[in-house]
C-alpha cells in the first residue's frame, strides 16, 4: 500500500477508534470495519486504473445513529430501539454516499432522539470534547463532530433540527453544515421533527462539506467556487444573539470581522424584527415538541423510565399545545419565511457567532435539569432560526489559540453552491 492508500488511512481511523484511552467507544456505537476494510480495498484497486467511481471515492465517513441501515435496528441514540425490528434498505443518503465511492466506518452516538443541543446522552455515554474532556460534544450529532476533530473519520453525516451539525461543530473546532432542508432526502432517518429536519456533514473543510452536501443531494459533485472576499456583502446580525457572548467567543468574532474587512469584505449592520416575531410565534410551543409527540406517541408513556427523561420532558411540554396553536404557527412560518428571504436579499450573507459561549463542562451542564436546560437552551440561541427561516447555514472554526469557537454564515434558502462559495473564502481568510 502506498503512504496516502485508503486502506492505510482506514487503519489510522480504525486505530483512533479502538484506542482504549480515546473517546471511539463513546463516539463509534457501531464500527463496520471488515466492511469498511473490503471497501477501501476496493477504491485503491480502481484508483490503480483510474477509474474512481465518485467525488467521494475512499473518503473515510461516519453515519448519525438514526440513519437507516439495513438489517440493522435504527436505534436514535435512544434505549427503546437497540431491539426494534431491523431496517429493511439503507436510507436514500447512504445509498448515494457509497455510490459515490464513500466507505463507511460507523455510527455515531447522538443525543438521544436528536433531541438537545448538549450531546448527553444517559444510555450509551457522553463523548468527551476533543479539545477538552470534560466539557460536552455539543449534540445532537456528537459523536459527529468528535469522530471528524479525532480522525475516527474525514466526514461525518449529521441531522440538524435547530443547530445539531453547527453547534457540535462550532464546539469541537470543525466545519457543520446545515443545507436548505428539501435538498437532502430525509427517508430513512428517523425524525424529530417533521418540519425542520435537515441532513448536513460535517468535515474538516468547506471542500468536504460541499461534495458530500452535492452527493446527498443527488447533484454533481465539484469543489465550490471561491466568491471574494472582495466586496463580499455580509451583514453582522445585531440584536439579541450578540448579546452576552463570551469572552473567547467576543474576542474571536471582533478579531473575524477585522480579518474580513481588512480583505475587503463590506461590513454592515443587518437588523430585523423577524427573530422576535419567530419567538412570538413559538411562545405556546414549537414545530418539535408536537412533531415529536406524534412521532413517539405508541410509547411515551408506557416506556417512560427508559427515556433520557430531559428528551421526555421536553416533548411532554407539547401536551399543552392545541391543534389551532400548532396551525397558527405553520401558517406563521410561512409568512415570516417570505418576509425575511425579501430583507436578506439586501446582503451576500449574514454572519454571526454559531455559539455564544465555547462548550461547558458537562459537570456545569449535567449538575440538575435547570442548568441543562439553561446551557441547552443557550446553545441553540445563535442556530435555531435557520432552521424556522429554512434557511442554509455553515459553521467555521475561528481562531481563538484555546477553546474552539465557530462562525456561523447563513444564507437565503436554495442558496446552498453561493453559500459553500462564500464559506470557502471566509475559511481562507480565517486562516490566514
Amino acid at each position: 500500500m502506498t503512504k496516502s492508500s485508503n486502506r492505510e488511512r482506514l487503519e489510522a481511523a480504525l486505530s483512533r477508534i479502538a484506542d482504549p484511552k480515546g473517546e471511539g467507544a463513546r463516539a463509534c456505537l457501531t464500527v463496520y470495519a471488515e466492511e469498511a476494510r473490503a471497501a477501501a480495498n476496493a477504491a485503491d484497486e480502481r484508483k490503480k486504473f483510474g477509474r474512481e467511481i465518485g467525488a467521494l471515492d475512499g473518503r473515510i465517513v461516519t453515519i448519525k445513529d438514526l440513519f437507516d441501515v439495513r438489517g440493522e435496528p435504527t436505534r436514535a441514540g435512544s434505549k427503546i430501539h437497540t431491539s426494534s425490528p431491523p431496517a429493511v434498505q439503507d436510507a436514500p443518503i447512504l445509498r448515494r454516499l457509497r455510490a459515490a465511492g464513500a466507505t463507511i466506518v460507523a455510527k455515531t452516538n447522538m443525543t438521544e432522539f436528536a433531541f438537545s443541543a448538549m450531546g448527553i446522552n444517559p444510555h450509551h455515554g457522553t463523548p468527551g470534547n476533543p479539545a477538552d474532556r470534560s466539557r460536552v460534544p455539543g449534540g445532537s450529532s456528537s459523536g459527529a463532530a468528535v469522530a471528524t476533530a479525532d480522525a475516527m473519520c474525514e466526514i461525518a453525516i449529521g441531522t440538524d433540527t435547530g443547530g445539531s451539525c453547527r453547534i457540535p461543530a462550532s464546539f469541537c473546532g470543525v466545519v457543520g453544515y446545515k443545507p436548505t432542508a428539501r435538498l437532502v432526502p430525509k427517508e430513512g432517518a428517523f425524525p424529530l421533527s417533521y418540519t425542520l429536519d435537515s441532513i448536513g456533514p460535517l468535515g474538516t473543510s468547506v471542500a468536504d462539506c460541499a461534495r458530500t452536501h452535492e452527493v446527498m443531494a443527488g447533484h454533481e459533485a465539484t469543489a465550490p467556487a471561491s466568491l471574494g472576499p472582495a466586496g463580499l456583502r455580509l451583514g453582522i446580525l445585531v440584536g439579541p444573539l450578540l448579546d452576552e457572548l463570551d469572552a473567547t467567543v467576543s474576542k474571536a468574532f471582533d478579531a473575524a470581522q477585522k480579518r474580513l474587512g481588512e480583505a475587503g469584505a463590506r461590513l454592515s449592520d443587518f437588523r430585523t424584527s423577524r427573530l422576535s416575531e419567530m419567538q412570538a410565534a413559538n411562545a405556546k410551543g414549537g414545530f418539535s415538541p408536537a412533531e415529536a409527540l406524534a412521532i413517539h406517541g405508541a410509547y411515551f408513556d408506557t416506556r417512560k423510565s427508559d427515556f433520557d427523561q430531559r428528551v421526555w420532558q421536553r416533548i411532554a411540554a407539547a401536551r399543552g399545545m392545541s391543534a389551532s396553536d400548532y396551525v397558527h404557527l405553520a401558517r406563521e412560518r410561512v409568512r415570516l419565511i417570505a418576509a425575511l428571504d425579501e430583507e436578506l436579499r439586501t446582503v451576500d450573507a449574514v454572519i454571526l457567532p454559531t455559539t455564544p459561549n465555547v462548550a461547558p463542562t458537562i459537570a456545569e451542564a449535567n449538575v440538575d435539569d435547570d442548568a441543562f436546560f439553561m446551557h441547552n437552551a443557550r446553545g441553540l440561541r445563535n442556530t435555531a432560526f435557520a432552521n424556522f427561516f429554512d434557511l442554509c447555514a455553515i459553521s467555521l472554526p475561528m481562531p481563538t489559540g484555546g477553546l474552539p469557537a465557530g462562525l456561523q454564515i447563513v444564507a437565503r434558502g436554495g442558496e446552498d453552491r453561493k453559500l459553500f462559495a462564500i464559506a470557502t473564502a471566509i475559511e481562507a481568510v480565517l486562516r490566514g
